[in-house]
């Protein structure tokens, strides 16, 4: 039926109890069913179900122009027989099939000591009881089982995985967290979890948990509010890869919350500023969410936000930021030490991403860490010193001073202060950055022949970083001379450099100037083992 493989034939079922809404596992895949009964005109009880996966399913939960139950996606359902699907175990079930102690096995630790038997020390810290991680992750829970039995078996634990599992409904997770009085961090991502009908008879259920994954769980976000007043101690919450689009205030409830992950979910762009109520937030994650803007209007360019007051750390890699203008509203931000910007389009005037990211660093002054990297203190002088001389022409056109024009100001409200650390450009330092091009980084060399009168000078174009075995290679096409037979010395009034340091010279100089460099060729015909 509907191609998906199962038997027509076989006897009739008995139809599971409050079957329309639990979670099973089939052909190594998950669905929910969302039908229990006949599919005329076969015999029997079928299960309508939908695929987490809807590349697994054939229809839409119609058949013979019948609809039996809907999907979220036109393919995403299928009909199977009941005793094809697994409706899952209980908590214990699995606990004691993946943490099983081999009677056998504790039997063969044991050591004979007279008359009596001591107990292999490794034993109990092998128990149930003493188990402070459970993972769980792939399983197929689907409650708690015995009341009070978790409590008995596993008491101590403190960090529980049940991700992707055949979990139906939040008061199934209840009735296992309950029993679980040290729990601090919990799992639950890839499942798809029924609202609870009563917030208010589940909050002590949670009333330890610290942290709580919930990624790809197909919530919203006002969904996520609705549950939050489950997680009153809550500190960290990922709910990346969900439907999360436009956020809310969270208000009075995760107020406890120091780190939020945002990530993969097609978020509003200004409704981000609905999170500055969550007072100690410390860590927020909005990488691939598609941001483009970020702005702090209570605050002018150089003052600080009241928003976000505890935001330490934040992460906006691979969005759609283009404009420098949000560097500069990041600047506003009290606390922030930890910025990650990785995969956007934040392009400098000359084209040079190391070049984008001194400005970076120069625009945003208490920062400590970008993308993943300690900024050490040579590096900030370095691009402070070079951002102001980068900008320093704008800044005189601006009037220059300490009262340039307020258009220069919004661009660059970190600029005076820069001066003020270290001191005003001198017009002769300031020089319009050229497009980052191969042809603006190529040096003019010209070669003479200090031992070979009747050669002419040789000059050429070549790129600044290129090696010295590589310069003989050209020097041996051009003379028709063995690289071992030729020495290369640049000099200058004040330098003579042989030829294994002409690369550093030639890097150093090339970092201040556009000359031509003039590099002595000696050809040596008898002694090539003394020369470089």
């Amino acid at each position: 039926m509907g191609g998906d493989g199962a038997s027509m034939g076989g006897d009739d079922q008995t139809e599971p109890e409050d079957a329309v809404g639990r979670r099973v596992f089939c052909d190594e895949e998950r669905a929910t069913v969302r039908y229990v009964g006949p599919v005329p005109p076969t015999a029997g009880l079928w299960l309508g179900v939908e695929w987490d996966n809807p590349e697994r399913g054939k229809h839409d939960g119609s058949h013979e122009g019948v609809q039996y139950f809907t999907c979220r996606h036109p393919k995403g359902g299928s009909f199977v027989r009941p005793e094809k699907v697994s409706f899952g175990v209980d908590y214990l079930t699995v606990v004691q099939q993946l943490y099983q102690i081999d009677s056998e096995e504790v039997l063969s630790e044991t050591i004979s000591i007279s008359s009596k038997k001591l107990k292999w020390a490794g034993f109990e810290e092998r128990s149930f009881e003493s188990l402070p991680t459970v993972l769980l992750s792939h399983s197929e829970v689907n409650g708690p089982g015995d009341d009070g039995e978790i409590r008995k078996t596993t008491p101590n634990v403190q960090r529980l995985d049940l991700s992707r599992t055949l979990l139906s409904c939040w008061e199934d997770v209840a009735a296992i967290t309950q029993q679980l009085d040290k729990l601090k961090e919990l799992e639950l991502s890839n499942n798809t979890l029924r609202l609870p009908s009563d917030l208010s008879a589940h909050c002590q259920a949670f009333c330890s948990l610290r942290v709580l994954a919930l990624s790809s769980c197909d919530l919203t976000w006002p969904q996520i509010l609705e549950c939050a007043p489950m997680w009153p101690q809550l500190e960290e919450l990922l709910v990346d890869e969900n439907n999360i689009t436009e956020l809310q205030r969270p208000e009075g409830v995760l107020q406890s919350l120091k780190s939020l992950s945002l990530c993969c979910n097609p978020l509003v762009q200004h409704s981000v500023l609905s999170l500055a109520a969550l007072p100690r937030l410390e860590q927020l994650y909005l990488s691939n969410t598609g941001l483009s803007d970020i702005r702090f209007d209570d605050a002018p360019p150089g003052s600080q936000t009241a928003m976000f007051p505890a935001l330490q750390m934040l992460k906006l890699d691979q969005n759609n930021i283009t404009e420098w203008r949000v560097v500069n509203e990041l600047a506003k931000l009290p606390s922030l030490v930890n910025l990650s910007c990785r995969g956007n389009r934040l392009v400098s005037s000359d084209g040079n991403p190391k070049t984008a990211t001194q400005q970076i660093i120069a625009k945003l002054g208490q920062l400590v860490t970008l993308n993943s990297c300690q900024i050490h203190h040579d590096e900030r002088r370095g691009a402070e010193l070079d951002y102001i001389k980068m900008f320093g022409v704008e800044w005189l056109k601006a009037g220059g001073g300490s009262q340039p024009s307020t258009e220069f100001t919004w661009q660059h409200p970190r600029y005076l202060s820069l001066i003020d650390k270290y001191g005003a450009p001198e017009e002769s330092e300031l020089k319009k950055p050229e497009p980052f091009a191969l042809k603006n980084q190529l040096l003019k060399i010209e070669f003479v022949f200090p031992n070979d009168a009747d050669r002419k000078p040789i000059e050429k174009k070549l790129p600044a970083s290129m090696v010295v075995q590589k310069v003989k290679g050209l020097l041996y096409r051009l003379l028709k001379v063995p690289a071992a037979d030729l020495k290369l010395t640049y000099t200058s009034p004040k330098h003579t450099c042989s030829c294994y340091l002409l690369p550093f010279f030639i890097h150093l100089i090339a970092c201040f100037y556009r000359t031509v460099f003039t590099v002595s060729v000696f050809i040596y015909s008898f002694v090539p083992s003394l020369c470089c």
